[in-house]
């Protein structure tokens, strides 16, 4: 019983931040986001009679400690759906995402995850199902389930059975780009559930934050669908700034942003100011996403690898969903 599954990461245009419920991962807010072809990761999970415990390696090294016992628990779920939970498996996965640097590494791991384990049990999820499912591993994991934009639904119910995500348009809907500019690789000191967790308990911003959210959804999807690049950008970048601001005011406070990343912030309005239309937008972490359009590609590589500190640009367009080989 084996399976192998790959998933691209996704950049939320308007931010996920904060949680209803920490066990389901539940959140606050609807958020939106671009599936990117850039980064993705592939895993294989191979169930075996004779295995006695999980073993996962992630880029060919043994995992132990925490995100060993994540990802055993997610696992677990999938088992116990299938009926099989005293069978173990060996996880191999590959990510071709700098790891717990703010390029959303957990949500292409899940959700390979999901889709390959799923498989390897003879499971049939719907991809309503599967985006569900994968939300209980990592919540941005739930968006990466599709291709193009793509929207998570917060819900309403207590036990989370109308949060999943839902495609807004397919990849080849908008030929818009995203360059990440790529400042270090090094894991985050403050990861996104402490942080998000100290923000909803702590911070002064955070509800008037989540207050501007629905206003900010409808416009950005009405961008979306007309193809307005200067609206879906102003607005993206507008919504990561005010996420960001909750940190500030978190107790005690924090930020994810380096010197670099405030250089490469105002190279992109310089970019604007000389007509070449870019807007930023930032996860949790240093390193910065760009929007912009193919015509505008090499300018806008040229002025980011020209910024002090950038150690890479990899460039994405509309990706797809998970897919099981």
């Amino acid at each position: 019983m084996k399976a192998t599954a790959k998933a691209h990461t996704n950049i939320a245009l308007i931010k996920y931040w904060g949680k209803r419920d920490e066990s389901l991962i539940l959140p606050m807010n609807n958020s939106l986001s671009l599936t990117l072809d850039g980064f993705y990761t592939e895993t294989t999970v191979e169930f075996d009679d004779d295995l006695t415990e999980d073993v996962f390696y992630l880029n060919d090294e043994a995992v132990s400690g925490g995100e060993y016992n994540r990802v055993v628990s997610f696992l677990d779920r999938i088992r116990k759906q299938a009926d099989k939970r005293r069978l173990h498996a060996e996880i191999r996965s590959v990510n071709h995402v700098p790891t717990a640097a703010g390029f959303a590494s957990s949500a292409s791991g899940f959700a390979a995850l999901a889709a390959a384990g799923a498989k390897a049990l003879g499971l049939q999820y719907s991809s309503q199902e599967l985006s569900a499912l994968t939300r209980q591993g990592s919540g941005s994991a739930c968006r990466s389930v599709y291709g193009g934009f793509v929207e998570w639904e917060k819900g309403t119910k207590a036990d989370g059975s109308d949060s999943y995500a839902v495609q807004v348009t397919a990849p080849g809907h908008w030929d818009i780009r995203v360059a990440a500019a790529v400042l270090s690789p090094d894991a985050k000191k403050v990861l996104s559930r402490e942080g998000m967790k100290r923000t909803v308990n702590t911070s002064l911003f955070y509800t008037r934050w989540v207050e501007s959210i629905p206003a900010d959804l409808a416009a950005i999807k009405d961008g979306i669908m007309r193809k307005d690049f200067e609206k879906v950008g102003s607005i993206a970048e507008a919504n990561c700034l005010r996420m960001h601001a909750t940190t500030l005011a978190a107790d005690p406070p924090f930020m994810y942003w380096q010197s670099t990343t405030l250089l490469i912030m105002e190279a992109v309005r310089a970019m604007r100011a000389d007509g070449v239309p870019a807007y930023f937008t930032i996860d949790a972490g240093p390193n910065v996403k760009v929007l912009y359009l193919p015509e505008d590609e090499e300018a806008v590589q040229q002025r980011l690898r020209s910024v002090p500190g950038v150690q890479d640009v990899i460039v994405s367009k509309p990706g797809q969903g998970v897919t099981c080989m």
